[in-house]
This record gives structure tokens, sequence and C-alpha cells, in this order.
């Protein structure tokens, strides 16, 4: 690991003016367990990082049934698991952290920290950078690609690493971004994002900027997320979906669905939401609405299986949803 300065400032100003434009200027530390591991493989080499851990407005759980959930970006995922009316109301987001199977991690494993985990790709995490490209080839199309996208196209094929995203996207969430200018929200759909070039990040957030917190809405019905994993172990999963349903007493008046870990950001899935729209949940449908959202996808030569987990993952995330969001 490379020498860097280290700050503790005590508030999100104090914290942003230690930032710099470039994110070679500065990292930030939440719980560390991915930056850290970043930096030992010098895949990052910040000149400084800024530790959050000391500015307090960033914790906390807030929930109220009529406005919704509110997530300081410093709340751990243990204090998730523990917060009993959270699993009652967000039974999506509640599966996507019961996931992560690790108590050291749930430790100390925040908000923030989940959405701004960057990939887990094994040609990024050797050096070559989001794209994964030699001699302007992607390493990643002609290479072992068995963990890849099977949507997107390119010219990135990470998958999104985030537990929390596609339920938060699912959720209608919203991520507050805090910088030199004050505050904004960004939804959780527009706040992942796809590079097109090297220079760019696969998040909407400047490298002088920090995020303060996540905001959920309330439920307008049941939702649910369900996670296809190699094994019960800590282990990222090949395939997840989560569901969110408006209904019209047994009717589905509304759906949105999107997948996780098949695409460079959480996949929203418009052809899937159609075919469960004006339906009844049944095995049928939900059937219909697994087979509608893998129509678009483009396997590479070694992720084919995908296609079949992401479709298993979207009708049972759509049968447990009706059923009450039981993972």
């Amino acid at each position: 690991m490379r020498a860097f300065e280290y700050a503790s400032p005590g508030t999100k100003e104090q914290a942003v003016a230690l930032l710099g434009p470039s994110p070679r200027d500065a990292a930030v530390l939440a719980g560390g367990t991915d930056l850290l591991a970043l930096m030992k493989d010098e895949v990052v080499t910040p000149k400084r990082v800024v530790d959050l851990s000391g500015i307090e407005e960033l914790r906390g759980i807030r929930l109220d049934r009529s406005t919704g959930l509110r997530l300081g970006a410093l709340t751990t995922f243990e204090e998730l698991l523990d917060h009993a009316e959270f699993r009652k109301t967000y039974p999506s987001l509640w599966a996507a952290v019961e996931g992560v199977r690790s108590p050291q991690i749930r430790s100390v494993g925040t908000v923030g920290g989940d959405l701004l985990q960057r990939p887990r790709c094994w040609y990024y995490r050797s050096g070559f950078g989001l794209l994964a490209q030699e001699g302007g080839r992607s390493m990643v199309v002609d290479g072992d690609n068995r963990y890849h996208a099977i949507f997107g196209g390119g010219p990135a094929y990470f998958v999104s690493p985030s537990s929390l995203g596609p339920a938060l996207v699912a959720l209608g969430a919203a991520v507050r971004v805090f910088g030199a200018k004050g505050a904004r929200d960004v939804p959780a759909d527009a706040f992942f994002r796809t590079p097109k070039t090297s220079d760019e990040r696969e998040h909407q957030i400047g490298p002088d900027q920090i995020v303060t917190e996540v905001r959920v809405p309330a439920p307008s019905g049941p939702n649910a997320t369900y996670e296809v994993r190699e094994k019960e172990a800590l282990d990222w999963p090949l395939a997840t979906a989560s569901v969110a349903l408006k209904m019209n007493g047994g009717t589905v008046q509304s759906a949105r669905v999107v997948l996780g870990h098949v695409a460079p950001v959480p996949w929203v899935s418009a052809e899937a939401a159609a075919a469960l729209a004006g339906k009844t949940v049944s095995e049928a449908t939900a059937q219909a609405a697994g087979d509608a959202a893998v129509k678009s996808a483009k396997p590479l030569s070694g992720n084919a299986y995908k296609v079949q987990l992401a479709r298993v993952a979207v009708k049972r995330a759509v049968l447990a949803a009706a059923g009450g969001g039981a993972r």
C-alpha cells in the first residue's frame, strides 16, 4: 500500500473540503471493506483518505409509515437487520441486506459504501480499468467472462456489485449527494450509470462529493427480492431480482422489476413490468414476467447460464412479493 494522508473530519462540510477535483486526490472511507482492499492492491492510490466515521449526522435509521425511510450513509447492515419495522415494511431491502452473510462485513459495511462499492470484475481488480480494454479490444469479450454482464452491450461488461441497488431502484429511492455547492437528490435509477469511456465513473457523484443519506418512499404495495447464489457463505449473487407491486385488489396495477448482477447498473425491465400489469399474480404470470425480463439479454461466451438464473429470480421475486414479501 502506498503512503497517504489521513483525515477525520467532524462535519460533512469539512469532509467535502478535504476532497479534490480528481479521484487521485482523495478517497472516502466509510466501513473500509472495499477501499482498503483496493488500496492494498494499488488499484486506487489516493493521496489522502477522508474517514467519515466521525460525522454523526450520517448515521441512523428513521422510518415513518407515511413519509418513508431515511437511511444515513453510515448506517451499517447489522443495524438494518436489527430493525424489526424495517424488515416488515421493506422486505425487498431487508432480504438484500440479509443476503450478505459475513458477520464481519455486516458489522462495518455501510449503506453508502454498498452503493459506491467498486466492481468485483477481476479485470478491473487487476488494474485494467472499468472497461477492461487492451489494445482497443475488450479483454472481457475475448476472455473469461463467466460472471459478467448479459445486458447493456458494452463497452463496459462488469456487473454492479451493490446489494441494495436493485431494491432501491424498484422502490423509487433517491440518493442524497453533498458537495461544495450543497445537497442534491439523485434518483436511484440515475445514480448508477454505465461508463462509455475509461475516464468515466459508474456513479453519478463527483470526486469532491459524498453520499449523506438515502430516502425511500413509503411502499405503494408488496415488494420482495430474490437472489441466486453459488453458496450460502459470503459471496456475491449470480443474479437477483427486486420487485415492487402496486395492487388494485388482486390485480397488479403497475410493477417495477429490477435485475441485479447482470448489468453494469441495476437493470430495469420494462418488459417484465408490462407482463405483470393488469394481471393477477400466479405461477403463469410470474413465469411470463421472467421470460419477458430476459428477452433482450445478450450473453457472452461464458455466461449464458445467467439468462436462466435471471428468469428464475424474477419469477420467484414476483411470487414472493405477492405472498407478502417473504424471501
